[in-house]
């Protein structure tokens, strides 16, 4: 225990030197559409580019962030990193290109997040329609008049809200009709089995189906074959997100990969 505590303490003291000393670094990952394969979109995702350790995944680190409330001071420099990308990519020429943010719950419930969004939209010159903000089930659950609220003013000013991992967290869909979402994403522990589980294959038919009804995007996450695209083509999932078309990349690939498009 002793050492699992001084291990912890380790960790969290090299994450406060990580952001003082720009260790972080936000990989993007484009969103295709399923049948014509054109990028879209990317989701930014965080990666620790720790100076002994190398690159390291945001699952090793993102649970202690949250734990000790740092999430609050990193989800901000995603946030201020990822619209000043936009930025360059929509100067660029990338004019309808959207960027995808995922928010703690730490974030979305904090009294001044609306107002910093805001604040970014308006500081790098993006339009809000052009941001994309990812949230869970249990955030849309928890405390859901304050949500309520917070998504609203979001959706009133032009923000977008998508649902993450959709179909792991609460089976109560009442929140589709109560709560203006955007957005659906499919959990990608759906996709990677829809061939071989009938079951996956149901549950995302299902999902899609009930998005089309309900006018919502779709994203399925995770696809990795042509057979899973093929799939999802045949159901008519407008968004495709995985590694079948590109891992994250950094910023400099990522240009690149607009610029030459999905080969």
């Amino acid at each position: 225990m002793s050492a699992r505590a001084v291990q912890r303490l380790t960790l969290e003291n090299n994450l406060r030197m990580a952001l003082k000393n720009n260790e972080f670094v936000l990989y993007y990952q484009p969103q295709v559409t399923a049948q014509e394969q054109n990028i879209t979109g990317v989701e930014a995702l965080i990666r620790w580019q720790h100076p002994e350790l190398g690159l390291i995944p945001p699952s090793d680190f993102i649970p202690l962030l949250e734990e000790t409330g740092l999430i609050i001071e990193v989800g901000d420099w995603i946030m201020e990193t990822a619209c000043q990308q936009l930025k360059v990519w929509v100067q660029a020429g990338y004019t309808d290109l959207s960027m995808s943010i995922n928010v703690s719950g730490h974030q979305f419930h904090n009294q001044k997040f609306y107002s910093r969004m805001v604040e970014l939209t308006e500081k790098h010159g993006i339009t809000a329609s052009q941001i994309e903000l990812e949230i869970t089930e249990s955030i849309l659950m928890d405390k859901q008049k304050k949500t309520l609220e917070n998504i609203n003013k979001l959706d009133l000013y032009g923000f977008r809200i998508a649902i993450d991992d959709f179909g792991t967290g609460y089976s109560s869909l009442s929140y589709l009709q109560r709560f203006r979402v955007d957005t659906l994403k499919i959990d990608r522990s759906f996709i990677s089995d829809i061939i071989r589980n009938p079951d996956d294959a149901a549950i995302t038919s299902a999902v899609i189906a009930m998005a089309h009804s309900l006018k919502l995007n779709i994203v399925a996450e995770g696809v990795e074959t042509p057979q899973q695209l093929s799939f999802l083509q045949q159901q008519n999932c407008q968004l495709i997100q995985g590694y079948f078309f590109s891992h994250p990349l950094n910023a400099k690939d990522m240009t690149q990969l607009l610029s030459n498009g999905i080969q």
